[in-house]
């Protein structure tokens, strides 16, 4: 988040990740009103307003599968002329990979899925144990 530094478990999922599929261009966790929570994006792109582009897809993911469905958004899938854009719902945030345009598509899913689901475990907050002063972590 702005002026702290990333979490370095989300941050390890990105990296690994990064190695696992070596086709991708970078890959981002936003919360889902569009703070960055960690990213290894190149240099030439700028974290931050894809974290606000991120969210902002989000959000109407969510409302259109809302609207035609009534179940919970998973992930979308943009497609353009140079390459890809996948948002993953990561609890409460988002997991959001950019690949060029000729990545395996279902690969990038096999492997951005789980790190999406571990992601959100390691973002999972901690909560105290009633009648005592023990914290535990959800995840």
């Amino acid at each position: 988040m702005p002026g702290s530094e990333p979490n370095p478990k989300v941050l390890a999922e990105l990296r690994a990740l990064r190695e696992r599929l070596p086709a991708l261009t970078g890959a981002l966790v936003a919360s889902n009103d569009g703070l960055l929570v960690a990213h290894t994006l190149p240099s030439h792109i700028e974290p931050n307003g894809i974290a606000a582009l991120a969210a902002s897809q989000l959000a109407v993911s969510h409302r259109l599968v809302t609207t035609a469905h009534g179940g919970g958004f998973h992930e979308v899938v943009v497609n353009g002329t140079d390459g890809y854009a996948v948002i993953y719902a990561a609890g409460w945030t988002s997991l959001t990979v950019l690949a060029g345009p000729d990545v395996n598509v279902g690969r990038l899913h096999l492997e951005s899925r789980p790190a999406a689901r571990a992601i959100a475990d390691h973002l999972k907050p901690a909560v105290a144990e009633p009648g005592t002063d023990r914290i535990t972590d959800t995840g």
